[in-house]
């Protein structure tokens, strides 16, 4: 109910607002033309071609960087980790900055394909530092791989970007973290990586359960570590590598929206992961939304609305404790 409340403000609300009567027409008459619909030009050219593109690109992105925040704070057993935690978001950063610089690319559908490599790499690298050593990734050593991979990566972007002034006007757009200004062509894009990882997250759930118990005894119960992981951490790298390449890096919304389910949910993965995932696409259509509305007649940026919210939110999980057991 709260995800179609979701959408049906996000197509409706604006810089200019439309009824709901005037939305249908223009979604199922046929051309939108006056004569034929009741819809005018202007709202069926409004609701098509740009509230019915980012709203459908807000709600697959949000499903999948909720869920991929559920899996990442499973897998870690950090309940103040989100995706960036592995690397993905710097890695999508770093190869995004270099094909613009190198390629002199401007459209996201150009180097989109260049962030979900990097996040992608940045992930694969991520896993594999882990289990260097002993053989086997640890939430411990995820967390510090995770981290001295986000630093380097971290580096090498801004020293790409501070010698390329292009590659930094088009960069910093990206980097904020943003639903507006694509077609569907992103998301035919990154439909088929969210599917793939939706159904890797959803047969992890059971693994997952265990794993909460501790190593040893999933040990006992049958789980493969090494496979578990390795499945949960490579549907973590589609759902969001997938869609920070499509809209940035979106700031806040893997750490806080587990939180949110669990508290409905509780720590069953069963239910967290398809709860998180509707939670997240809520979040993000809400936060979409309201930065349209805040500053109309221009918009603020869902990475701004969202990283505003976040940021109280965050301080509250450091504060109260009890709020973020896993």
């Amino acid at each position: 109910m709260l995800l179609l409340c979701a959408v049906a403000a996000s197509i409706a609300l604006g810089t200019r607002n439309l009824g709901l009567g005037t939305v249908y027409d223009a979604i199922v008459c046929p051309g939108g033309l006056p004569l034929s619909c009741p819809a005018t030009d202007t709202a069926a050219q409004i609701v098509r071609e740009l509230r019915l593109p980012r709203t459908g690109l807000a709600l697959s992105t949000g499903l999948a960087l909720g869920m991929a925040g559920a899996l990442i704070q499973g897998y870690t057993r950090n309940p103040l980790a989100d995706a960036g935690l592995l690397g993905i978001n710097a890695g999508a950063a770093f190869l995004a900055a270099l094909s613009i610089h190198l390629l002199a690319l401007t459209a996201p559908a150009q180097y989109i394909w260049f962030a979900f490599a990097g996040a992608l790499l940045a992930g694969l690298v991520v896993f594999g530092v882990s289990a260097l050593g002993g053989g086997k990734a640890s939430p411990l050593s995820l967390v510090l791989a995770g981290a001295a991979v986000t630093a380097f990566l971290q580096a090498m972007t801004n020293i790409v970007v501070l010698l390329d002034g292009t590659a930094l006007n088009t960069y910093r757009y990206w980097v904020v973290g943003d639903v507006a200004g694509h077609d569907a062509a992103t998301i035919r894009q990154i439909l088929p990586f969210l599917l793939v990882g939706t159904i890797l997250a959803l047969a992890c759930a059971p693994a997952l359960n265990l794993l909460g118990l501790g190593d040893d005894v999933a040990r006992g119960l049958g789980v493969n570590l090494t496979r578990s992981r390795a499945l949960g951490l490579t549907a973590v790298v589609l759902l969001a590598g997938a869609a920070t390449a499509a809209v940035g890096p979106i700031a806040f919304l893997g750490l806080i929206v587990p939180h949110l389910a669990r508290a409905v949910t509780g720590p069953d993965y069963r239910w967290l992961l398809p709860y998180s995932a509707l939670l997240g696409a809520v979040v993000l259509l809400l936060a979409d939304t309201a930065g349209r509305l805040i500053a109309r007649p221009g918009e603020l940026q869902a990475g701004i609305t969202l990283a505003a919210l976040g940021a109280p939110f965050f301080l509250l999980l450091v504060r109260r404790r009890k709020l973020v057991s896993l």
